[in-house]
């Protein structure tokens, strides 16, 4: 990529201080793939043999569900767990973005006070910057990133809002599912598309009333499915059910990679990468086309002439 070259050899020396644990320029790097997600590639290329060591190492778990089901605090107790065995974790935190900026409104400083000065944990905001189905589309440069650091975990907490929930499935080996009761989740348990990419349920704020009816309702929901898929009943608030939705976790990763359903989960992770990144490209061709003035329509015909002058 010759137009990045000058901060391809940035990112590349950053990258050789990030694979020594140097967080400052794990911080650099990320801003730099945010302002150019392309960059990665350059990355991957160079540090190829690396990233295919970590893929066995690093467990990448999605956490989604609606707002207000508790997601930042069941995270919290999730990553103070994991610490408890000495294991390190790197989260993405991905927040409604500021219409003026682009960047994340809520931040790393609210979130997760008490692992703020742990070393073994790093936390980054993301903001969404509008993108359909509320991830940023350099999230896939910051997971290489994370790799190449070294995290036994990365934990990416998204929006929770409408595509988000789908879209996670195709970035994260094991996808969390958080519902509560009270919130309007009995509605969307009936969200095509949502039942399928949890791995794991969590009722979180069990202790309210109407938990048991949600997980009744969500039983019989998840009985119409061949695959067995768990529920933990959870006060993210008091560490209650974090063990066991620390267990569950672990029986999933041992499962994806006994079933080899590991490997298909990072092709499909890929081919999101490229899909992403091709989108990103082709609307960029639009809009250019648009402010020139010419039609797009023209480059839709164009484009369409060229398909069918193949297949015939």
């Amino acid at each position: 990529m010759k137009k990045f070259s000058k901060e391809s050899e940035i990112l590349l020396k950053l990258t050789d201080k990030i694979i020594e644990k140097d967080q400052f320029a794990l911080s650099r790097a990320i801003t730099m793939v945010e302002n150019n997600p392309e960059l990665v590639f350059e990355i991957e290329k160079n540090f190829k043999d690396i990233l295919l060591e970590k893929n066995g190492i690093t467990h990448i778990i999605g956490i989604t569900g609606s707002p207000g089901a508790g997601k930042s605090t069941l995270t919290d107790s999730y990553v103070t767990r994991i610490r408890k065995d000495g294991k390190s974790v790197g989260i993405i935190a991905i927040d409604p973005s500021s219409p003026f900026t682009g960047g994340a409104l809520l931040g790393d400083r609210i979130r997760m006070k008490r692992h703020f000065t742990d070393n073994d944990v790093f936390i980054r905001s993301m903001g969404s910057r509008g993108n359909v189905g509320g991830l940023n589309d350099s999230i896939f440069g910051v997971i290489t990133l994370y790799k190449l650091f070294g995290f036994d975990y990365i934990i990416i907490e998204t929006v929770g809002a409408g595509q988000s929930e789908i879209d996670i499935a195709y970035v994260a080996d094991t996808v969390v599912l958080v519902l509560s009761p009270g919130s309007g989740d009995e509605i969307q348990l009936m969200k095509a598309g949502i039942m399928e990419i949890g791995d794991i349920f969590v009722i979180n704020k069990a202790d309210l009333e109407g938990a048991e009816i949600l997980k009744i309702n969500l039983e019989t929901i998840l009985s119409y499915s061949d695959s067995k898929k768990p529920i933990v009943m959870c006060v993210a608030t008091s560490g209650k059910g974090i063990d066991e939705l620390y267990n569950e976790i672990q029986n999933h990763r041992e499962f994806l990679y006994q079933s080899g359903e590991i490997s298909l989960r990072a092709q499909r992770r890929i081919k999101k990468h490229v899909e992403t990144i091709l989108n990103k490209k082709i609307s960029k061709l639009l809009d250019k086309y648009s402010v020139d003035g010419k039609n797009v329509l023209e480059l839709v015909d164009f484009v369409i002439g060229k398909i069918c002058d193949k297949e015939e």
